[in-house]
């Protein structure tokens, strides 16, 4: 497929297995970037840092499987499906050895598609980091961790899915969205886009933000088993972390959500400092932003991303 002119992306399905994957191609010339966004989240979080990077990179987006615009598929959601839906959009966008960059969970697949794929120059991970493990915790015994962790996995499932009336959209969905966007700073129409952009509609009519539950529930199964740090290890070529430097205090009663996390950087900060300290191929970077900080300083990201790319040797 070839690429448009920066400023002007042009929206693509590329079908792997009968699922449809909707692609955006923002053009630009230079080193190739495929761009992944962040569970129950689309490829709208990218079109700003997109625009960004496509003034001197070649830059692609996707929706991931069951999200956005692309089909959720017969099979169960796995990250190798999703690492055969990321082979099958650079072979047809004709970038098979591009860099891949995500955010969130997209940053967790972008490692996993690097370890899978020797020929991947690099990968970029934005803040992917998962729940960890246990020990990660600093200061909070194992029992309070699982059962914490536990009530979080519950917290995620029982929004995934989750159905809504028509008329609250407008009303309620992009009116917390847009409260939301005016509290972090973010673009509203970003926000309204991915919003848009997400919903699926049940047989009664009833809306939803997608992933739907059955491969919403699936795909969170996926994260909380996945372990990155060994996958970090096993890796030869350059991978840039970039951690968020501020956690977003929910507070009320999720306090017992915010001192989980806040035992839980602790304990990431210090493991992932000692990972790249023992491994050359690991740059670890921190940004000043929450966790949506592809939302929040896109641009930042896009520099981040840029650095590290001019330093990538192709394979």
């Amino acid at each position: 497929m070839p690429s448009s002119a920066p400023g002007s992306p042009a929206e693509l399905t590329v079908e792997r297995d009968g699922v449809p994957l909707a692609v955006r191609d923002h053009g630009g010339a230079g080193t190739p970037l495929l761009l992944l966004h962040g569970a129950s989240r689309t490829l709208a979080d990218w079109s700003v840092a997109a625009a960004d990077l496509a003034t001197d990179h070649r830059v692609v987006s996707m929706d991931l499987r069951a999200h956005g615009r692309s089909g959720p598929g017969s099979a169960p959601w796995t990250f190798p499906a999703v690492l055969d839906d990321i082979e099958a959009v650079l072979d047809a966008c004709g970038i098979a050895e591009a860099i891949p960059v995500g955010h969130s969970l997209g940053g967790m697949a972008a490692a996993l598609y690097a370890d899978a794929h020797p020929r991947t120059p690099a990968a970029v991970n934005l803040d992917g980091v998962g729940h960890g493990r246990p020990e990660q915790y600093v200061g909070l015994d194992r029992d309070t961790v699982v059962q914490g962790l536990d009530r979080a996995h519950q917290f995620s499932a029982a929004a995934m899915g989750r159905t809504f009336p028509p008329e609250e959209l407008e009303t309620t969905v992009l009116a917390q969205q847009a409260a939301m966007a005016q509290a972090l700073g973010i673009a509203p129409e970003v926000l309204d886009e991915g919003i848009r952009r997400a919903l699926g509609e049940t047989p009664e009519g009833q809306l939803y933000l997608r992933p739907d539950r059955e491969r919403g529930l699936e795909m969170l199964d996926q994260m909380k088993a996945l372990d990155l740090p060994p996958v970090y290890r096993r890796l030869t070529r350059p991978v840039l972390i970039v951690r968020a430097g501020r956690l977003v205090a929910q507070g009320g009663p999720l306090a017992w959500f915010d001192e989980l996390m806040a035992a839980y950087v602790k304990g990431l900060d210090r493991d992932l400092g000692e990972l790249a300290a023992a491994h050359p191929h690991v740059t670890l970077e921190t940004l000043d932003a929450s966790h949506a900080m592809l939302l929040e300083r896109p641009n930042a990201v896009a520099g981040l991303i840029r650095s590290f790319t001019a330093g990538v040797s192709p394979q």
